[in-house]
């Protein structure tokens, strides 16, 4: 199957919801910018200022894998039924841990769905949220584009009909260590939580989910999320990509074939540079009358895009900013108004958008029967987890992606044009920086008989889209054919 009508494919089933994150997610992303706006250099280790992440990666261990049988695993993962799931599900759903690092005990969470029709014709997609810190089981999974929403009673579940799992079989992954259900039993890991641990160890439970799921190891294997997955994707997809060509050059004599059928990779509202996605932020609002022709012009001239860090005068020109009180992961959505009494609503009603949806999913997660049924661990669930210092993040991905893209790896980038936390005018310097031919011009695709968003094909298997509207859930595919 070709990426773009893959890819195209499972677009059709994007509601306007999995076109942002929620606010916890947003919030998580803004704190870890501001820990880094009077910072040169985000990576720690020196040694690795001037080394290619491909190069890091692969040195990286991957001998770690499951010590009791993979199929018996598989059988204790199988779930039944979800508590207050709805009658007629007919897909199969997986829950449970794949050990990472067995010497320190790290562990990560994943759920997984079947497609209900034709499971076994389908491609292999794994699901990615960002933060980072926070959890693609709350996020992804349960508000976003998973099978099932929690309703308000935090209880019960009802069908989501865009899910995902209509096109294609969907592993939400809790990554890195420590966030959500995943954990690690030595806890000076989560200081040590960077993106190339993150990268190892999400490469290393693929090697160890696919031992456990056989029939999955020839399929086509996609890799896709949100906002600061923007970083995990790519660096993650770098590790497939070395540790293939590593095994295809040993030759693999040992009969342990780790090669993984990676196909491509897709990012919506994806964080890839942090000055370009912070002037990007501040254009956006200004372009959509959030913030004043004076105060933009002020942002525009003291910060600059070629910078790898915030200066002072940048940094004060937009403490200074004021655009009120916004979903800034939908700027035209509703907010959501929690009372002194615990009860809570959404500002006004928006048909399909809930900004409270993270309350039932909460609670929905945090029972001890869920959890039973899930395979997880009890414990308190939190949808984001704050790392102190996230360690080895560069400032830009470009130069990843530029590796990626030389290695023939088709590339996704879209985006939801109400959010402004990574808006697709942040994207787009990005984009520019990668200095590809256009084979497709800049043109718009519509859902029915509305424009649904814009659209431009590059060379080499890159492409950048933006949705408009929730309408934009329509299809690509009927708008651009079979295209590479």
């Amino acid at each position: 199957m070709k990426f773009a009508a893959a890819a195209l494919h499972v677009l059709l089933f994007i509601p306007a919801l999995a076109l942002h994150a929620r606010a916890s997610q947003e919030a998580h992303l803004t704190k870890f910018l501001l820990s880094r706006t009077t910072s040169s250099t985000t990576t720690s280790d020196p040694s690795l200022h001037d080394k290619p992440f491909l190069e890091i990666i692969s040195d990286l261990r991957t001998d770690e894998y499951p010590v009791s049988d993979p199929g018996a695993q598989k059988a204790s993962d199988k779930i039944t039924a979800l508590p207050g799931q709805p009658e007629g599900v007919d897909f199969g759903q997986y829950g449970g841990y794949v050990t990472v690092d067995s010497h320190n005990g790290r562990a990560l969470f994943y759920y997984f769905v079947e497609s209900p029709d034709d499971a076994m014709a389908k491609p292999l997609l794994l699901w990615l949220n960002g933060g980072p810190g926070c959890s693609s089981l709350g996020h992804g999974a349960m508000r976003e584009l998973g099978p099932f929403r929690a309703n308000r009673d935090g209880k019960t579940l009802t069908v989501n009909k865009h899910a995902w799992n209509k096109v294609a079989n969907v592993i939400f992954l809790e990554s890195p260590a420590g966030v959500g259900f995943s954990y690690s039993n030595t806890s000076s890991d989560y200081d040590r939580m960077g993106d190339p641990m993150a990268a190892q160890d999400a490469y290393i439970f693929l090697l160890n989910w696919l031992d456990r799921f056989p029939e999955y190891k020839a399929r086509p294997l996609y890799i896709t999320g949100e906002s600061y997955a923007g970083h995990y994707i790519p660096q993650l997809a770098a590790t497939i990509l070395a540790h293939n060509n590593n095994n295809k050059s040993n030759n693999n004599n040992n009969n342990n074939n780790n090669t993984i059928n990676l196909k491509g990779i897709m990012v919506g509202n994806p964080y890839l540079d942090k000055m370009k996605n912070l002037i990007g932020h501040y254009e956006y609002l200004w372009s959509h009358g959030a913030i004043s022709d004076e105060v933009w012009a002020d942002i525009a001239s003291s910060c600059s895009i070629d910078r790898s860090s915030i200066n002072v005068r940048c940094y004060h020109a937009v403490i200074e900013c004021q655009d009120g009180i916004l979903d800034h992961d939908n700027i035209y959505g509703p907010t959501c108004i929690i009372d002194a009494n615990g009860s809570y609503y959404s500002s006004t009603y928006l048909p399909g958008y809930d900004p409270c949806s993270y309350v039932p999913t909460k609670a929905y997660l945090n029972s001890p029967q869920v959890q039973k049924a899930l395979h997880a661990r009890e414990t308190k669930w939190l949808d984001c987890r704050s790392f102190e210092d996230f360690k080895d993040s560069p400032d830009t991905m470009v130069p990843t992606l530029k590796r990626l893209i030389n290695r023939g790896l088709p590339i996704w980038l879209f985006s939801g044009d109400f959010d402004s936390v990574c808006p697709f005018t942040g994207t787009r310097y990005t984009v520019r920086d990668l200095n590809l031919s256009v084979v497709e011009p800049w043109r718009p695709w519509t859902a029915g008989h509305e424009v649904g968003g814009y659209v431009q094909q590059y060379a080499r298997g890159f492409t950048f889209a933006t949705c408009s509207s929730p309408s934009s859930q329509g299809s690509f595919l009927h708008s651009t054919g079979n295209t590479s």
